[in-house]
């Protein structure tokens, strides 16, 4: 029978699933890394929580091993590159704890608005001071919330018994999904900030929500908004919100969570009107079980059916067929990647096209492919290639997919993937080259022929001369070196677009300056 191992603490029900499905388990949550690398190569599975830290050297030692589960959602503490490519399949549970983060969120909301627990210091300290813990009601206030997913759409439910109103923004849900949840929605982040009492964030850290909630958010706030933090260290720049809490702009705050943690000194410790907690999100009683016995069953499973689930490193793909799909698999990746970067509205459709060859291949693990690249930087759940369908249809967000044998643009196979949003529909099409290497073959109808690879500046315009001077002037001058630069058009003075590969990061001022141009309707850099 299949042999596992236990190496962080966890709840021992984690042992007793494994033990009555009949694999053979060690608990041994104190190894050193020596001693784990020397026995790690007998385990077929090992169940981790976040004490555990599986680098490529050990990784590589684990010769036996075929699954990685980690009891809880992160895994920033696993090198899932490193176990894809040795065949490792990496499992999390995503749903364990979920509804124990979104009560945190409501716990330190109401303790940063009431003063609890300053008043409570004062209190124990003899004092009788009620005047100066004086504090601010949720009850008709409006609630903005940043995300609703599996967290954000359960912190939802919660405030709403509170007699809260919502306003969410979150790019990725439909009006529809918006309306049976019983929120109102903000288009953007300018018509979002003005109209908030209290607010709380539920999105995973990305490029695009590092410092998301930053001075200029700040600024556009009414005065004395209370926030919270319970998702990740960084969204809130908070140099600014020590800025704000100071001046009063900021009324109270509660953060679980910190840029850099473990947070044993930070600026923010120096204030009086900030609630506290070390990364307590997930920790109960109650999900710590949830987790364990999730994992352990999830591994089992795997092991002995060959069942995935909630797996974040491989689709679900038979040995025989994947010399085949993994071309388009690639492919599908940086399709998916290329449009939801280039998305900003909420998504109503998903539509995926296969013609020609590759409508014969095995075709779901390629549009979950698409789903997972296109959903998984924007939302603060875990999306993967088993649950990102799952997580579409949540948001109500219809995915429909079609083939055709013949294709109409001369390409032996021809991948397009459309998004309609509630403002405009957008599609973009590739192939796969001889060298198995992808390209992008059009946007929007518009034919190009480009890489998508490393950063990728994205114009839309109309065509005009001048247009590529004006766009090398600026980033010349910037010293932002241009590798490759692809242009279409649909014709002579229509419509434009170019894929500008650079070889950095164009910063946010470079990207206003393009915009300036008058030919260009569009900029937008995609990262890779």
């Amino acid at each position: 029978m299949p042999k596992v191992l236990i190496s962080d603490k966890m709840s021992t029900k984690a042992i007793e699933v494994f033990k009555q499905r009949g694999l053979e388990v060690d608990f041994c949550p104190d190894l050193s890394v020596e001693e784990l690398k020397a026995v790690i190569p007998e385990y077929d599975g090992i169940a981790i929580r976040s004490a555990t830290t599986l680098t490529p050297d050990l990784i590589a030692a684990a010769t036996k091993l075929k699954v990685i589960g980690r009891a809880g959602i992160g895994v920033d503490n696993v090198d899932i590159s490193s176990a894809s490519k040795q065949g490792v399949i990496v499992m999390n549970t995503p749903f364990g704890n979920t509804a124990t983060t979104a009560e945190h969120a409501v716990a330190l909301m109401l303790a940063a608005a009431r003063h609890i627990p300053e008043a409570t210091a004062s209190t124990r300290g003899g004092k009788w001071e009620k005047s100066r813990f004086m504090g601010r009601e949720l009850f008709n206030k409006t609630l903005g919330i940043i995300g609703t997913g599996n967290i954000g759409a359960l912190v939802v439910e919660r405030f709403q018994g509170l007699k809260m109103n919502v306003l969410a923004y979150d790019p990725f849900i439909s009006k529809q999904r918006a309306s049976e949840m019983g929120i109102k929605l903000a288009e953007t982040l300018e018509q979002f900030w003005p109209k908030i009492d209290f607010l709380t964030v539920h999105t995973p850290l990305t490029a695009k929500t590092k410092h998301l909630v930053n001075a200029d958010a700040f600024s556009q706030m009414k005065d004395g908004v209370v926030v919270v933090n319970c998702a990740r260290g960084g969204i809130f720049d908070e140099a600014a919100l020590y800025d704000a809490l100071k001046s009063g702009k900021v009324y109270a705050a509660g953060l679980d969570v910190f840029e850099q943690e473990p947070a044993k000194e930070n600026p923010l410790f120096e204030l009086d009107n900030v609630v506290f907690t070390p990364h307590l999100g997930a920790s109960t009683a109650e999900a710590q079980v949830n987790v364990a016995v999730q994992i352990a069953e999830q591994i089992s499973d795997y092991l002995l059916n060959g069942t995935v689930q909630n797996a974040l490193n491989i689709p679900a793909v038979s040995e025989a067929e994947l010399p085949k799909l993994r071309p388009y698999l690639n492919l599908a990746a940086r399709l998916g990647t290329t449009l939801g970067q280039l998305t900003e509205a909420g998504v109503k459709r998903i539509e995926v096209l296969y013609e020609g060859d590759v409508a014969d291949l095995n075709l779901k693990p390629i549009t979950n492919t698409i789903l997972n690249s296109l959903l998984a930087p924007m939302l603060e759940t875990v999306v993967n290639l088993v649950n990102a369908p799952i997580i579409a249809a949540e948001r109500g967000i219809e995915v429909v997919e079609s083939t055709s044998t013949q294709t109409l643009q001369g390409f032996t196979s021809l991948v397009t993937v459309t998004i309609t949003t509630e403002k405009r529909e957008r599609s973009i099409s590739g192939v796969v080259v001889n060298n198995n290497l992808p390209r992008v073959v059009a946007v929007d109808q518009i034919p190009i022929d480009a890489t998508p690879e490393g950063c990728l500046l994205f114009i839309a315009n109309q065509d005009c001369p001048g247009l590529i001077g004006s766009l090398g002037t600026i980033l010349g001058d910037a010293k932002i070196n241009i590798s490759n630069f692809h242009l279409g058009r649909i014709g002579i003075g229509g419509r434009a677009i170019a894929f500008i590969n650079v070889d950095q990061d164009i910063p946010e001022p470079i990207m206003e300056q393009l915009l300036t141009i008058d030919a260009v309707l569009e900029a937008k850099l995609v990262r890779y």
